[in-house]
């Protein structure tokens, strides 16, 4: 497995704008279960939008808006409570 490394920390506006116009679709329909963009990993295939709702349930978005809401990813830390400490900031 490949390792990924975090390089940049971004406010969840300033990922939505790295997102392309497919994955800002497809994010909007997740929205309305409670997941929110988390981060977005770039890959062999392009950028792939990560995002999260409580209990750490992930979905992931290729750039051409592609939807899969149990990828293959695995997260280093509980986004959630990282996710909870930003909004207490």
């Amino acid at each position: 497995m490949a390792k990924h490394e975090r390089k940049i920390s971004l406010t969840p506006n300033q990922w939505w704008d790295l997102l392309s116009l497919a994955q800002k679709f497809s994010a909007n329909s997740l929205f309305q279960f409670g997941y929110h963009l988390a981060f977005i990993r770039s890959t062999d295939n392009g950028k792939l939008a990560v995002l999260i709702r409580e209990n750490n349930h992930i979905a992931a978005i290729t750039e051409d808006g592609e939807l899969d809401t149990n990828p293959n990813i695995v997260l280093r830390r509980d986004l959630n409570e990282e996710s909870n400490q930003r909004k207490a900031s």
